[in-house]
């Protein structure tokens, strides 16, 4: 039986999202074109994820279809949800972000909370469509997760070069992306799903040449995003698909933490149901 404790978590998490997904509908355009689909090793990807993939809106909404009150919420479940924050702005989705304190290396400072998390992540992957490269909002949240477990960086990396914010992007691949301010949440959390799905379309090209199963192409994909995020283009370019032993320990350490942390992501929507 669930504790009190955990009981009220979820309906704070409950409400958290619920509020912030009925507000980002407001943000929804008139239509939405459809696109095509087209059969790729990213379909492998989509194939394989698919048994843990639960679109946080979805998953709230479905909680909220226990109750009589919450039918409004419940039209947002499925497509509407998703489009609600595809389309949501920058300063909508601010609206609805909450920081909290904990401490860190010893220091007070603050990260997001777990709705807030999920939102962002779910927000990031439906705009910078990593769907069409097989990947979602818990391949989002694993990399964030990998690359500062969710506390915003402020000064030098492990190289010495400045990195910022919770996707911790150094100066150069910041402008590359577009990105105006690594320290703003929302446009650091969208940047790195934009990198991501540059990843997996690099990573695709880099094992085509191997002879795979949808699952082992699957994870090899993934493999590919972490180490086209962590390292440079002289040291990623050096993976051919099969050697991915012989990398830096940081990058394997980088892709077994983007795992786990994808797979923390789709717990935390199965708390949502819990």
């Amino acid at each position: 039986m669930p504790s009190t404790k955990a009981t009220i978590f979820r309906a704070a998490s409950l409400f958290t999202v619920l509020g912030a997904v009925g507000a980002l509908t407001s943000q929804l355009v008139p239509s939405v074109p459809g696109t095509a689909t087209t059969v790729t090793a990213a379909a492998a990807v989509a194939h394989t994820a698919s048994s843990v993939r639960h679109d946080a809106a979805a998953a709230v909404a479905a909680i909220a279809g226990a109750s009589s009150d919450a039918v409004p919420a419940v039209r947002l479940a499925t497509p509407a949800a998703s489009v609600a924050v595809k389309f949501a702005s920058d300063e909508a989705l601010r609206a609805h972000i909450k920081w909290v304190p904990v401490r860190f290396a010893g220091e007070q400072t603050q990260t997001l909370d777990e709705a807030s998390r999920l939102l962002l992540v779910q927000a990031a992957a439906e705009k910078a469509g990593l769907s069409e490269v097989g990947l979602g909002y818990q391949d989002v949240y694993g990399v964030i997760q990998a690359e500062t477990s969710w506390i915003p960086r402020q000064g030098k990396g492990h190289n010495g070069v400045i990195s910022l914010g919770l996707a911790q992007f150094e100066p150069r691949t910041a402008r590359g992306l577009g990105l105006k301010d690594p320290r703003d949440p929302v446009q650091a959390v969208y940047a790195a799903a934009v990198n991501m799905k540059h990843g997996a379309e690099w990573a695709e090209d880099r094992i085509a040449h191997l002879q795979l199963t949808p699952d082992q192409r699957a994870a090899k994909i993934r493999e590919g995003v972490s180490i086209y995020y962590n390292l440079s283009v002289k040291g990623r370019n050096k993976w051919d698909g099969v050697n991915t032993a012989e990398l830096p320990a940081e990058t394997l350490r980088h892709i077994v933490n983007t795992r786990q942390g994808a797979e923390k992501a789709a717990d935390l929507a199965d708390d949502l149901l819990g």
